[in-house]
């Protein structure tokens, strides 16, 4: 199967998996799970139960089931180590799932696999699910943020405690960017247009740090068009919004090209350096996982892309 069916439905079908566990989701061994927050979340919000990892077996992508983790109050932050030489570049990926569920294997762990090998340090974003307090498809969200998304407040807050733990991780502080699948991609262009002040109260000195990416990648993003078919208007590109990666497929039928296109003219007439990569065929939420597709190959388009802007070297 190519394609998920919408969010909705995912998170339904996951909910009545036989093979839910009620247990959170933890980090394979070799890896650094750290909570997000000192305490409770800022503007802690009430979830239909406690949080629940579940196998989908129903949806399977490339033959293969998904890892789903649902319910998520608590986020962490889990660094992955790159293996072999360090380029000092990571990453911080955010999972799909419509802000509902999380993908955390096919879009998150997998996504660490490649990273790692390449000398990419990985921080794998667990963030707050359900969270969805504004309509996608109008202006109902103040631009101050006076009602911030909860994935928002959890990415800003993952940025900065990356900077903080530069030296720690040997990480360059200069070469940290985001990447992001389905609705991750939406929070890639979130971080990539709210970075002059934070969503939240700052708590410590993780959010005197910058949490502009230096770079940005969104894989099949989605919530970036209006109903006028027009630019969201709570991603408000700028001059400053980092260098961007865009791909996604012609038929994506569960966010639509036209969210790729739309971000790239703004991105293009911010005059934003952008890359966009569109094909023909790939449907959504196809992650890493091999298919007989040429758009399977995308990772080779982002490793040369990063060597392009300078954040990795060639050879």
């Amino acid at each position: 199967m190519q394609r998920w069916a919408l969010a909705a439905c995912l998170y339904a079908a996951a909910c009545a998996s036989a093979y839910a566990d009620p247990a959170v989701w933890q980090p394979a061994d070799g890896a650094t799970q750290l909570p997000l927050w000192p305490g409770p979340a800022p503007g802690l919000a009430a979830v239909p139960g406690p949080e629940t990892v579940h196998v989908d077996t129903k949806d399977l992508i490339a033959g293969e089931p998904v890892v789903v983790v649902s319910n998520v109050t608590q986020p962490t932050l889990t660094f992955y180590p790159p293996k072999g030489e360090a380029t000092g570049a990571a990453v911080v990926v955010f999972p799909g799932g419509g802000f509902q569920i999380l993908a955390m294997d096919l879009e998150g762990t997998e996504v660490c696999d490649w990273l790692t090998a390449k000398g990419i340090a990985c921080v794998l974003l667990k963030y707050r699910v359900p969270g969805k307090p504004y309509d996608w498809h109008c202006d109902c969200r103040p631009h101050n943020l006076e009602v911030p998304l909860p994935a928002l407040q959890d990415a800003q807050r993952a940025l900065g405690l990356v900077r903080q733990h530069a030296a720690e991780w040997k990480v360059d502080p200069h070469k940290i960017g985001v990447l992001g699948f389905s609705a991750g991609g939406f929070l890639v262009a979130e971080t990539s247009t709210h970075f002059t002040h934070r969503a939240y109260a700052p708590i410590d000195a993780a959010d005197k740090e910058s949490s502009r990416p230096d770079f940005a990648i969104a894989i099949y993003p989605g919530h970036l068009t209006t109903k006028e078919n027009t630019l969201n208007p709570n991603v408000p590109v700028t001059r400053d919004t980092p260098p961007t990666f865009l791909l996604q497929a012609e038929d994506d039928s569960v966010d639509g090209v036209e969210q790729s296109l739309v971000y790239y003219r703004g991105l293009k007439n911010a005059g934003v350096p952008v890359e966009m990569h569109l094909y023909a065929r790939g449907g959504h939420a196809f992650g890493l996982r091999p298919t007989q597709l040429p758009i399977t190959h995308w990772p080779h388009l982002v490793e040369t892309w990063l060597r392009t802007i300078g954040v990795l070297r060639d050879g």
